[in-house]
């Protein structure tokens, strides 16, 4: 077997091993809930805030960014319902029921900095008080660069629209710009993946770290995205089974899902950092004992050679 296989296959087996021991399946049901219950007050709280900050785009931009990557089955119904509670006017930022929606909007990156401490195999050091405070600052902080992508949504179309009366070739990179929406959802999602994978579990850890899960987990989500829209499709039928609460179920049994795959992600990360420790202290421990080896048949090798010209 070549070493890469046999190699790979140590580190799967290891991540797959450790996340059914330390209850991965638990912590993905966990995720899920988390996530489902954060997403209506994250977007109320980001409305709000948008809204005060002048962006009136808000809503629509971060209902693009969330639902753009789910299956169009499992997507419009809840994004339809989202679009509903976010028209409800409210009185304005500074009200208890947008605090309380921000709040109950950082238990869900609660949930996922704790399952991504079970799974980089670290306690938590930090006191409480300091890591609600980090998740409320994620939040805030994913709602700032929400507003910012709104506004320039808004901002820059009008401005290549008013001169491309003037310069026809604003119009071309008007197109590329809409044809490039998709993209900047990859690339918000992926570097919201290495952001959490580096700053929300406690420890340090570089880039190159955390790099290997992230580029496997959004392939497994691409994957496993299109594998359970063809199964809504052809097999499934959530609505006679649980008749109204069918987009519920649905979302979350793909929640589900997703939070298998992110925590497996990181079970991948630890997996391999523990490999690269192991071989390092192997290579130590080589190299020490082959210095003792050397350094036992030095003297020997010596009175050998006095023994000879004797």
């Amino acid at each position: 077997m070549p070493a890469f296989i046999r190699i790979a296959w140590k580190v799967v087996f290891d991540a797959v091993w450790h996340f059914s021991e330390d209850d991965g399946w638990a912590m993905a049901s966990h995720v899920a809930l988390s996530t489902l219950l954060a997403i209506f007050p994250f977007l109320i709280f980001g409305t709000a805030l948008g809204s005060f900050l002048g962006a009136d785009q808000f809503a629509t931009t971060a209902v693009h960014f969330i639902f753009d990557t789910w299956p169009e089955s499992i997507a419009k119904p809840i994004s339809d319902e989202v679009v509903r509670v976010l028209t409800i006017p409210r009185g304005g930022l500074l009200t208890v029921s947008v605090l309380a929606a921000a709040y109950f909007a950082s238990n869900g990156v609660e949930a996922l900095r704790v399952s991504l401490n079970r799974a980089y195999r670290v306690a938590e050091s930090r006191p409480w008080y300091k890591t609600r405070v980090a998740s409320l600052a994620f939040v805030l902080a994913a709602v700032l660069v929400l507003a910012i992508v709104s506004l320039l949504l808004v901002a820059v179309p009008l401005a290549i629209r008013y001169f491309g009366t003037y310069l026809p070739w604003f119009n071309t990179l008007l197109t590329m710009i809409d044809s490039w929406s998709l993209a900047g959802v990859f690339v918000m999602l992926t570097t919201g993946l290495i952001v959490s994978h580096l700053w929300l579990p406690d420890g340090h850890r570089k880039i190159m770290d955390v790099l290997p899960g992230v580029i496997l987990t959004l392939i497994a989500w691409s994957i496993g995205a299109y594998v359970f829209a063809s199964y809504l499709a052809t097999f499934a039928n959530y609505v006679s089974t649980y008749a109204g609460l069918a987009s519920i179920m649905i979302a979350l049994v793909f929640l589900y899902i997703v939070g298998v795959i992110f925590i497996l992600g990181a079970e991948i990360n630890a997996a391999i950092l523990k490999y690269k420790v192991k071989r390092m202290v192997m290579r130590s421990f080589r190299g020490a004992k082959d210095d003792e080896i050397k350094a036992a048949d030095g003297p020997g090798e010596a009175g050998t050679s006095e023994k000879k010209s004797l």
